[in-house]
């Protein structure tokens, strides 16, 4: 772990302390905050209290994009907030400074086909070589899981054996982000791969004490790395290499494990549309099946109706910017 090293290390290390002691997470606020203590270092800023121009100077300064620049601007504010509540600044310098006009963005959508043809991809780069297969099958087991339930990359990789409830075809989903527990169903089909899967599982390695659901070998279960290579080769598999892209101000980003957790709510939103039912009405069923904290989060995918829409708009934004 980096350590701060400006003339704000004692401060920023106290802020943290803080943080830690009050329940909150600090891995989200430490790199950026580590981001504006080596501007300080790089600038080499004396100890001086810094006034709001600094500020205006460290945003221009930033080459970042304008997302990450805002996260930055907003954790040093909270870092000065901590600084007048301790009586070191009297009042905070970025309480005036905008944020940076952000890009829109734009996730990419898989299509219901498309999410097939990459699911088979996955299954056919199962080897039937039986020191491969165990660890083939979890791999594609975790896709299948991405894709079918929705879930988070993390989510597939932390699941125990006594976390898929085979009687009940659900999925308990413990302590996830937002640190919330959740139960959900799974498809009959995919209920039907998880139980041939754990027949094999079961087959090969016995009775081996390994806790995971899906494994690497007997000791390990699946890694992050792991999964996305996994992933990304079957993109490239079935011909879906997109690299990210800024048309005007309007970010389309490349397929991520995490566009198939899009797609899962895109989608089912379409299907809700399509057999008559008004898609805003199953926003709060969907929220709890995703682990959203409130539904209004899920609402966002309500933005992108399916994968067609969002290419139209990623071909309207390519025209526009070749007009130019």
């Amino acid at each position: 772990m980096k350590n701060f090293e400006s003339f704000l290390a004692p401060q920023l290390n106290e802020f943290i302390a803080y943080r830690q002691n009050l329940g909150y997470a600090i891995k989200p606020i430490r790199p950026r905050l580590l981001c504006f203590d080596r501007y300080l270092k790089d600038k080499k800023i004396e100890p001086a209290v810094l006034p709001p121009s600094f500020f205006l100077e460290l945003r221009n300064n930033l080459k970042m994009e304008p997302m990450t620049i805002n996260g930055i601007l907003s954790a040093v504010r909270t870092f000065f907030n901590f600084m007048v509540r301790t009586d070191c600044y009297t009042a905070n310098p970025l309480r005036d400074i905008p944020p940076v006009p952000e890009h829109s963005f734009a996730p990419f959508i898989f299509s219901p086909e498309q999410t097939d043809q990459l699911i088979e991809a996955a299954c056919k780069r199962i080897r039937k070589e039986q020191k491969y297969y165990l660890k083939d099958l979890s791999e594609y087991m975790a896709v299948l899981l991405l894709a079918r339930c929705g879930l988070r990359i993390k989510e597939p990789l932390r699941l125990q054996l006594h976390h898929y409830r085979c009687r009940e075809k659900s999925i308990y989903i413990e302590k996830t982000k937002f640190n919330k527990d959740r139960l959900i169903p799974v498809p009959r089909s995919v209920a039907a791969e998880l139980d041939n899967y754990l027949t094999v599982r079961s087959a090969l390695m016995g009775e081996n004490q390994n806790p995971y659901l899906f494994v690497r070998n007997k000791q390990e279960g699946l890694s992050d790395p792991m999964l996305r290579f996994i992933f990304h080769r079957a993109v490239h598999d079935i011909g879906l290499d997109r690299p990210r892209q800024v048309i005007g101000h309007m970010i389309f980003a490349s397929p991520t494990p995490h566009s198939l957790r899009h797609s899962f709510a895109v989608n089912t939103l379409k299907r809700v549309k399509e057999r008559g039912d008004c898609p805003q009405h199953a926003l709060p069923v969907l929220a709890v099946y995703m682990g959203h904290r409130i539904f209004q989060y899920t609402a966002k995918y309500l933005k992108f109706v399916d994968a067609e829409q969002r290419q139209g708009l990623f071909d309207f934004a390519l025209s526009r910017k070749v007009d130019i």
